[in-house]
């Protein structure tokens, strides 16, 4: 599989990133959490880019146990950013349709599809080589949720 509709979003992902590690230092520990989990997921797609990496390693690192922990403990998803996402915090065509959503919303959509990505690969052998899944499409979809996740907690800073 290959991971090229990754390629127009590594310059803006650096900047993602480096903006979420300055949002990740807070002293709401559960924020914390989820922030640097998107964090690091977002980084194992440029990894992943870079390295060619398949999908059964990027599925095996990507994480949704920081957003697990603050359900189980009632976080309030709209501490990682209020409001709902306008069109101003879209820049990808593809995301237009989560215009209205708000983080928690969002956030439940990403937790999704991370755990379903990891039953599929567990009920095939754990691999996701052969499977009926459209998985690059898959991935695709949750690369640009945790990204558009990322610009809207950044909005306009």
């Amino acid at each position: 599989m290959t991971l090229d509709w990754l390629k127009t979003g590594m310059g803006p992902l650096k900047d993602l990133v480096t903006f979420l590690n300055q949002e990740s230092k807070t002293n709401d520990v559960l924020k914390k959490q989820v922030i640097r989990e998107l964090r690091d997921n977002l980084n194992i797609f440029s990894n992943a880019y870079k390295n060619s990496n398949p999908p059964d390693v990027m599925i095996d690192l990507l994480s949704n146990e920081a957003i697990k922990e603050a359900i189980k403990n009632n976080f309030k998803f709209k501490k990682l950013k209020a409001g709902t996402i306008e069109p101003y915090h879209v820049f990808d065509e593809r995301n237009k349709k989560y215009i209205g959503w708000d983080a928690e919303k969002l956030i439940d959509k990403i937790d999704e599809k991370i755990q379903e990505l990891k039953n599929i690969k567990k009920m095939n052998g754990n691999s996701v080589e052969k499977v009926k899944n459209n998985i690059s499409l898959m991935l695709s979809n949750l690369y640009y949720r945790m990204k558009l996740l990322a610009d809207f907690i950044k909005g306009f800073k």
